[in-house]
């Protein structure tokens, strides 16, 4: 296949790739030098911009500030009462605080002047001023505001004027208070900010209001001067209208400029930055220039690069080459280019350093591989076995073999004292190997050197080496002087270190630090698949603890049984309802246990059958039955299931104990709520359908009297219907969790009239309210709440006697409203004060008086309270029944 000279000519490639590398170079600062010359200008304008905008930030802040003063001072009575002497002492503690403002003063709704401070030098008390802008300005304002720029008849000063109008309770305009701030304190503000930067950048900076006024700048001359004196037209519009940006124009003295302009927000005013395009860009010009020298020096160092390369590289490469290849073909290299080959090796530099060692490099390739085959050897029989006892012993014996030591031994991490140990070792004395401990922080240490660099560290003599001092007294006693160390990487077990000791002063070689460093790499493997190993089989055991704790947590009760019917395991709910231990259960007939549990059984002979039924269907069956137990009576089904292995071979069966006495409760309220429900729609229907068929009839002409009378109860039947629909509407989104509250401020009295006034019986003058008159509003939603105030007060009306008072109470305590419904009827009695609350439950106090209601009243009662994140329950008492709620109360 042909090939192109480039290819196959090394000094070639290198000479097309050093024009490419250089005309890319040139061509790329060409470009740079044009795409970044406008990217620097961009970053001028933006600079200039950043700093008008900080300037308009702080003009922004005193302006603001001025604003909040005056209308915090025309919140004071001394200033609306235009109390002179009050005026005096707050308008001298202003000037005190503001060194910007020269004076305060008060007109009075005629544009009077009728005080101001400091009084002089020259007074103007007693002046009109309604002339003024800022007096004509603030009969239509009602908030504090900027006056435009004017010189001060007071003080004689430019100053701009921050007023707040007065007005009465009445909204009648009553004057004025303002204060001039010292146009000179902005100025001086600019000229601080002028000094910070050179005189050469020449800087210009001014602030200018609506009205094209220069209202700060650092030439005092300039102070409320047109500001077309420094700004071109367009400029000032750009103000005028509130915009920000930068503009390149020629000044009112004809000479390009780059204006900056950022509006001041508070107020209508504009900062203006402004400085020559010829200052502002001169650094781009440098730029192009200085981009042009590179390319002319880089042209002329790549081709002094290039003889160079060529002298001292490309050819001696090319007999490097020739070499390497004579060394491949396992022949001799011709006299002439050994020759050649000897004075490249006698050069000092990397490349005479590269022929050195592929000279040594050929000496050495039969020696690496007999270390190779000896390595392999050893690995091995480092591996043969996944005890990690005798992983390590194999490593330290594979050690001394490979490397021709007599010590060795193996450190790693104590995780429960986390500090290093020696976990196997060879050669060492027992008092050594036993006590020798190395902490973490210990950084001199060489096996925490080896383990934190992840390479192999030396100490040829102990006796001379400053990091081994401490350690140094040990280290005779042991009877070592030299340490080799190398680390054993292993991601899935304790940071460890291999170690070498010889007891004579020695120098470890390169081959020495390398074959102990590629042994410890199949030994770190070795210990980590024995270190795997025997975690997994404690997780396996941790895993089976878990399972035994999982099964001996359910509420199930749960027993296993071989296939002789013997016991073989048995949960601790199952000893509950049997009334024995697990161990008295273990490996005695499962009939005898379930003896036990039927003992318990109502209907014992009727579960047995049931259960023997069960035990005869191939799938197994469930079979329920009602039991006494120790909490109380309990529904229960017994479930059976047959136990397999992986391959579906029988091992035995198992019986699982559920209680479903709550399902039974379900089953119960659903027959109570068909029951209830059919009884409470059916009467009021009866009684609308006899009414209306009464008032239908044609053999019958009954009076207005009478038919208002019919068509009343008619009306009441239908209330009454739409009542326990409503109710069973409201059960069904407080137990589905769909409730939706719109909460509003209420006034509780009110919310107790609406009750009442629907309360079906009428409590009438039964009833007595008792409210605190500092009781704050509560946070509620309304209808839910005069629907639990109505529900308790005609529980109260039907159960606490036709004569007896009702009494309905309230107090503010801990954040809260608790509100009180009380009677003095026949009470309700403590077992049931927690089942009143209870869906469709009725109480037998209620039942003697033969009282309807679906029994969801006080149900849905709770729902309300609960969702307006309150409580609700039963007072004891000795006398009567007392029902108590609380209340959020209104925030603020």
């Amino acid at each position: 296949m042909p090939t192109f000279p480039l290819r196959r000519d090394l000094g070639l490639l290198l000479l097309a790739l050093s024009l490419f590398f250089v005309g890319l170079v040139v061509a790329g600062t060409f470009l740079f030098a044009r795409l970044a010359s406008p990217r620097i200008q961009a970053d001028v304008q933006a600079a200039d911009l950043a700093l008008a905008r900080a300037i308009a930030q702080e003009t922004n802040i005193a302006m603001e500030n001025s604003l909040a003063a005056v209308a915090e001072l025309a919140g004071y009575d001394a200033v609306r009462e235009m109390d002179v002497a009050g005026m005096e002492s707050l308008f001298h503690t202003l000037m005190s605080a503001r060194n910007d403002v020269n004076l305060v003063y008060r007109l009075d709704a005629d544009g009077i002047m009728i005080y101001h401070y400091p009084p002089g030098p020259s007074s103007t008390v007693g002046v009109d001023f309604s002339f003024r802008q800022y007096y004509v300005d603030a009969l239509e304002r009602r908030e504090p505001f900027l006056s435009a720029g004017r010189t001060s008849p007071t003080t004689a000063q430019a100053v701009a004027t921050a007023v707040m109008p007065l007005w009465d309770e009445q909204s009648r305009f009553d004057g004025l208070v303002a204060t001039n701030i010292r146009l000179e304190a902005l100025s001086r503000s600019l000229q601080g900010i002028a000094q910070e930067y050179d005189t050469t950048q020449h800087f210009q900076m001014a602030i200018v209001d609506a009205s094209g006024q220069i209202i700060a700048s650092p030439a005092p001359e300039l102070l409320l001067a047109s500001a077309e004196r420094i700004l071109p037209r367009s400029v000032s519009s750009a103000i005028v209208a509130h915009q920000s940006g930068n503009l390149i124009a020629d000044s009112p003295q004809g000479e390009e400029t780059l204006y900056s302009y950022v509006p001041v927000t508070s107020v209508d005013w504009g900062v203006v930055v402004s400085r020559p395009t010829a200052v502002a860009f001169a650094t781009p010009a440098l730029f192009q220039r200085a981009a042009l020298a590179t390319m002319a020096v880089f042209l002329v160092g790549g081709a002094l690069f290039w003889i160079g390369l060529a002298r001292y590289i490309i050819w001696p490469l090319e007999r490097l080459t020739n070499f390497s290849q004579s060394i491949g073909q396992n022949r001799p290299s011709p006299w002439g280019e050994q020759e050649a080959l000897d004075r490249v090796a006698r050069r000092p530099d990397q490349l005479g350093h590269l022929t050195r060692s592929m000279l040594r490099m050929q000496q050495s390739i039969e020696a690496r591989l007999n270390e190779l085959s000896t390595l392999l050897e050893t690995s091995a029989a480092v591996v043969s076995t996944l005890d990690l006892s005798q992983v390590l012993d194999r490593i330290l014996q594979q050690v001394e073999r490979l490397l021709d030591v007599e010590m060795c031994a193996i450190y790693a991490l104590d995780e429960k004292s986390g500090r290093f140990r020696i976990q196997a070792s060879r050669g060492l004395a027992s008092w050594y190997a036993d006590h020798m401990v190395i902490d973490p922080s210990e950084t001199d240490s060489v096996t925490m050197r080896t383990i934190r660099s992840g390479e192999a560290v030396q100490i040829s003599d102990t006796e001379t080496n400053p990091s081994f001092r401490l350690r140094r007294t040990k280290a005779r006693a042991a009877g070592y002087r030299s340490v080799l160390a190398a680390p054993l990487r292993m991601p899935h077990a304790p940071p460890a270190a291999l170690l070498i000791f010889r007891p004579d002063q020695h120098v470890f070689t390169p081959r020495e630090v390398s074959l102990l460093t590629s042994f410890a790499n199949h030994a770190a493997m070795a210990i980590e698949n024995a270190t795997l190993y025997q975690r997994s089989d404690m997780q396996l055991q941790e895993q089976t603890r878990r399972l035994e704790a999982l099964i001996q947590s359910m509420q199930d009760g749960l027993i296993v049984e071989n296939l002789q019917g013997e016991v073989i395991y048995a949960n601790r709910r199952m000893e509950e309802l049997t009334g024995c231990s697990a161990e008295e259960m273990h490996q005695q007939p499962v009939d005898e246990v379930m003896e036990r549990l039927l003992a318990r059984v109502e209907e014992r002979e009727a579960a047995a059958a049931a259960i023997a039924a069960a035990l005869a269907e191939p799938a197994g069956g469930r079979v329920e039955f009602a039991a006494d137990l120790p909490e109380g009576r309990r529904y229960l089904r017994l479930r059976l299931f047959d136990v397999t292995d992986t391959g579906d071979q029988p091992l035995g069966r198992g019986r699982i104990v559920q209680d479903v006495t709550q399902r039974h409760e379900v089953d119960r309220m659903k027959s109570s709520l068909i029951s209830t429900v059919s009884h409470e729609l059916r009467t009021p229907l009866a009684a609308i359908k006899g009414y209306a068929s009464t008032l239908l009839a044609d053999d019958v002409q009954w009076d207005a009297a009478s038919q208002r009378e019919f068509l009343q109860v008619i009306s009441d039947e239908s209330d009454r219907l739409s009542v326990l629909v409503n109710d069973l509407l409201d059960m069904s989104r407080i137990e589905a969790g769909t409730l939706r509250l719109s909460q509003q401020p209420c006034e509780l009295g009110e919310l107790i009239g609406r009750a009442v006034r629907h309360a079906h019986p009428d409590p009438g003058p039964r009833l007595e309210t008792s409210l605190p008159p500092d009781l704050p509003l509560v946070y509620v939603d309304p209808p839910r709440i005069v629907a639990v105030l109505r529900n308790l007060v005609e529980n109260a009306a039907k159960y606490g006697g036709e004569e007896g008072p009702i009494r309905v109470r309230a107090f503010h305590e801990n954040g809260a409203i608790t509100v009180g419904v009380e009677d003095e009827g026949p009470g309700i009695p403590p077992e049931q004060s927690e089942r009143i609350f209870e869906s469709f439950y009725r109480g037998e106090y209620g039942l003697t008086r033969n009282q309807s209601g679906a029994g969801l009243g006080l149900t849905i009662a709770q729902g309300f309270v609960r969702a307006h994140g309150g409580d609700i329950w039963v007072e004891p008492r000795t006398k009567g029944a007392c029902i108590r709620f609380t209340l959020p109360v209104q925030e603020g």
